[in-house]
């Protein structure tokens, strides 16, 4: 690894002799001023040869790395005139707004299918994942997607990519919750970008971003897309989702709107053995929990306005929200075994959850100049409720005794955010940028939870160790500044320095009540440098140092029954983890290679601890000393015909290190993943995929963690003039995504093995209806990191 990225830096600083390199920009506009999609091609002197080229949705061209001669520039755009531009570039240029003259003769409809690479590399280490145009765009869901897509895992309902961990989750300029992530109708993504090193713009918290970019809305009039599916697994019983969207704008005026509904089951089996073997404190306990949850419904619902005087400026107010309700039963049967005795103890809990979540987002963007520059304000405030009310019921036999136990669970949690942030951006006819910005945030939590226990004639009473109120306020004040542009010769450089002050306060009343209150300032720097050789190889280094806050749940050491030995309690001692990440990366063509290092204090885990009785356990979260990662990727991209296939390989290894709990942590070892997305074509009939992926063993910490796989198969094909869709999708055909491993802590081992309901069959019908898609409602979220905590 350490002469691998000897030999990137020197790549990155080896000189080159030659031509010096310039770059073009242009804003292309209709005769109404507005931006359109615009494909750009650049054509040499005398000869005519073209030899660049690429497609601008946005109306903005920037042609980087342009050798000084004579070149002819030709912009075409869908129902305008072709319109040439002869320049002799002797500096970096800016040809400001051209406007393009409508085609005065209408031709008929053509009808023009292209196959799109499912993945391109960024020349800053982003991944980008074409989802419209591609087999992915038949996922049954957002989340489907996203566990389709390469490097991405999802891990207990966690969204983490190979090689960098847990990763925040955005759409479009918004962070958004899973839940949210549920209601995303599928036909308007666009496509799916993983950010493995974001800079100091966004929020320090995350070790990386995944965001998903969807389509912009209709031109004038009415849009929209309406999609029905139906998922049937016969592990779980069958479940359906209704999504829909539509757009209308109006001369100055946009309105979005969305909403989805889901019904039906889903499943979870937890199967967990735990040994003592040492015969003097000998225990065995066999513990399988089965969630069987009924979806009552979950529904998603979002709401947005857009005025925009010119077109420079923009006010935009949105609206999102989701009201979930679970029921069903969580079955739990432990068959336990000491020194002394041997018993069966099994419960079942009746599932009564509801959570309402509102979140309220205002913007404000002017465009300052014909460059870019701009000036953005944002507000957001958002609010979470849940609602717990399970009902218990214990049947518990040791030797020949049977004993009956009712109980009661009762809490709440209330979690309120808010946050105001300001951001400028100067860009410089050189094309330097400079972006500078402040951000104010704000986490109130408040949650009680009353364990009652059924107490003979006299009713239920208040068990005192499994209740506890809890508070956690929180502010963070941040500031940041980042320098970007060309250095000539291909280079390419960026810079930027974040500062966040973190003041938060816990009590609760656990532990006979505790007291908290901590404050800390801390700078998070990042730097970026690439080099593009020609238009097939290009180098790139990053540094980005990142911090990872617990979720405010997992603070809050509230008890969460499971039987009546195991129960899962927060951790208000646990530290935020600091990551300090370093990538090298090299493109040719079609293939990209990366390899990095990331070194971690203070890094979040969990175990199973003993708890205050002999046989009880306690899962929670703790804190380890440090950990070192390495990986190195490849990604290739093949295409033949109406064959096209990406394929990802990685090599991961952790190593963690901690004195502080005597644990035993395994012997670190190479993880694998690989991952192959293939479809074909059979021309206008109908498109069929193949994808798969593996994760092979991974020794991390305590932890060995078994291997997983996935095999599915999909087949789509166009309706109604291609307005409609339908899909049928073999997920997960073996069955083989379930998490299992083992771990030891102290004289305890213990195994698990965690299955979901991942295989099944999906059909689904999409329809589209209303204009072209051209323009879009901005709405940008501005506590992304506070709301991904939330969870």
């Amino acid at each position: 690894m350490r002469y691998a990225l000897l030999f990137f830096c020197g790549m990155m600083t080896h000189t080159v002799w030659g031509q010096q390199l310039f770059s073009l920009r242009v804003r292309v506009t209709d005769e109404r001023q507005q931006p359109i999609p615009v494909d750009a091609r650049l054509f040499s002197l005398p000869d005519s040869t073209m030899f660049r080229g690429a497609s601008f949705p946005d109306g903005t061209v920037i042609l980087p790395d342009i050798p000084a001669l004579p070149v002819v520039l030709r912009l075409s755009g869908i129902g305008h005139e072709d319109t040439l531009v002869a320049v002799r570039l002797s500096r970096n240029l800016d040809l400001g707004t051209i406007r393009l003259r409508p085609r005065a003769v209408s031709l008929g409809e053509v009808q023009v299918r292209a196959r799109l690479p499912l993945v391109r590399q960024g020349a800053n280490g982003t991944t980008e994942v074409q989802i419209a145009g591609t087999i992915l765009a038949g996922s049954a869901s957002a989340t489907q997607i996203l566990e389709r897509s390469p490097g991405i895992t999802f891990i207990d309902g966690r969204i983490n990519v190979i090689g960098k961990g847990e990763a925040l989750l955005f759409l479009n300029g918004q962070a958004i919750t899973y839940e949210q992530l549920l209601a995303i109708p599928v036909a308007q993504i666009l496509r799916v970008e993983i950010i493995a090193n974001p800079g100091s713009r966004y929020d320090a918290e995350g070790k990386a971003i995944v965001r998903i970019v969807t389509r912009s809305v209709a031109e004038r009039g009415v849009s929209g897309t309406i999609t029905q599916q139906y998922t049937n697994t016969r592990f779980a019983g069958g479940e359906s989702n209704t999504l829909g969207d539509l757009t209308f704008r109006a001369g100055k005026l946009t309105l979005a709107a969305n909403a989805t509904v889901r019904a039906g089951n889903d499943r979870e089996i937890l199967h967990t053995t735990r040994t003592r073997p040492d015969p003097a404190i000998f225990l065995h306990s066999d513990l399988t929990t089965d969630w069987q949850r009924k979806l009552l419904p979950y529904a998603s619902y979002g709401l947005g306005v857009q005025y925009a005087p010119t077109e420079k400026t923009y006010l935009s107010l949105g609206y999102k929200g989701n009201l979930d309700q679970l029921g069903g039963n969580q079955f739990s049967r432990n068959q336990l075994t000491d020194a002394v005795s041997e018993g069966l103890y099994r419960s079942r809990l009746e599932k009564d959850e509801r959570r309402l979540n509102h979140s309220l987002t205002f913007n404000y963007q002017r465009q300052l100049d014909s460059l870019g520059s701009s000036f953005f304000l944002g507000s957001q405030l958002a609010r979470f409720g849940t609602d717990i009310h399970d009902r218990i019921l214990e049947n518990n036999q040791v030797a020949d005794s049977l004993f009956t136990r009712k109980l009661l669970n009762d809490q709440q949690y209330r979690i309120t955010i808010s946050s105001t942030q300001a951001d400028y951006t100067r860009i410089f006819r050189n094309g330097w940028k400079v972006e500078t910005g402040a951000k104010m945030s704000y986490a109130r939590t408040i949650s009680a939870t009353e364990f009652q226990i059924a107490s003979g004639e006299s009713g239920y009473e208040p068990d005192p160790k499994l209740s506890s109120h809890f508070a956690y306020t929180e502010w963070i004040p941040a500031g940041y500044g980042s320098v970007s542009g060309p250095l000539g010769n291909g280079f390419q450089a960026g810079a930027g320095l974040r500062g966040e002050w973190t003041n938060y306060t816990l009590n609760t009343t656990a532990g006979n009540g505790q007291e908290l209150k901590k404050s800390y300032f801390q700078v998070f720097p990042s730097l970026f440098l690439s080099r593009k050789y020609s238009e097939q190889v290009s180098v790139r280094f990053s540094y980005t140092a990142k911090i990872s806050r617990p979720r405010y749940q997992a603070l809050n050491p509230f008890v969460i029954y499971q039987d009546p030995f195991t129960t899962i309690q927060g951790n208000p001692a646990l530290r935020p983890e600091k990551v300090h990440a370093l990538e090298a990366g090299i493109a040719v063509g079609k293939v990209d290679i990366r390899a990095g290092y990331n070194f971690t204090r203070d890094p979040l885990s969990g175990a199973a601890l003993r708890g205050d009785s002999p046989n009880s356990y306690v899962l929670k979260g703790i804190n380890l000393e440090k950990d070192h990662t390495f990986f190195v990727s490849g990604t290739a991209t093949l295409s033949l015909g109406g064959w096209n296939s990406t394929n990802t390989l990685t090599l991961t290894q952790s190593r963690h290190i901690d004195h502080q709990y005597g644990f035993t942590f395994v012997r670190p070892r190479p993880q694998v993943y690989a991952y192959s997305s293939n479809s074909y074509r059979f021309g206008t009939i109908l498109t069929v995929q193949l994808l798969a992926w593996y994760l092979g063993d991974r020794y991390y910490g305590l932890y060995h963690n078994h291997s997983r796989a996935t095999v599915t198969i999909g087949v789509e094909k166009d309706v109604l003039g291609s307005l409609g869709k339908i899909r049928f999708t073999a997920h997960d055909i073996f069955h083989q995504t379930n998490n299992s491993g083992r771990y030891s802590v102290g004289a305890t081992d213990i195994y698990y093995d965690r299955t979901y309901a991942t295989s099944g069959f999906t059909a689904a019908f999409s329809y589209r209806f209303g204009k072209a898609l051209k323009t879009s409602y901005k709405n940008r979220q501005t506590a992304e990191a506070e709301q991904n905590r939330a969870r």
